[in-house]
């Protein structure tokens, strides 16, 4: 139980997971997730849907974020709420990292 509830930053490795885009799963349940995500200038995160509901926070960069037929532009400081199985994706427009 206990190491479900907690994520130590080299706890995992970060995985490549598409063209200039590289993530580390940190804590997740069947209902919530939070993953960590480095983006090179360019790079897409594809759209998909999961299950979890995910908040995502810009840590640094500015990306294109879609979430189901909603778009917004979102910066360094800025964080969106993704409903379970709403299509998302993002492209980074200056490099950066996600949370």
């Amino acid at each position: 139980m206990e190491n479900e509830l907690f994520h130590f930053e080299n706890q995992n490795d970060w995985e490549v997971v598409g063209k200039g885009v590289k993530r580390q799963i940190a804590v997740h349940s069947p209902v919530m997730m939070l993953t960590k995500v480095k983006f090179e200038k360019g790079a897409t995160g594809e759209l998909h849907r999961h299950p979890q509901t995910q908040i995502s926070y810009v840590k640094s960069g500015v990306f294109h974020y879609v979430i189901d037929d909603i778009m917004h532009v979102l910066h360094g400081g800025d964080s969106c709420i993704i409903p379970s199985n709403a299509l998302h994706g993002c492209e980074c427009i200056v490099a950066g990292e996600t949370y």
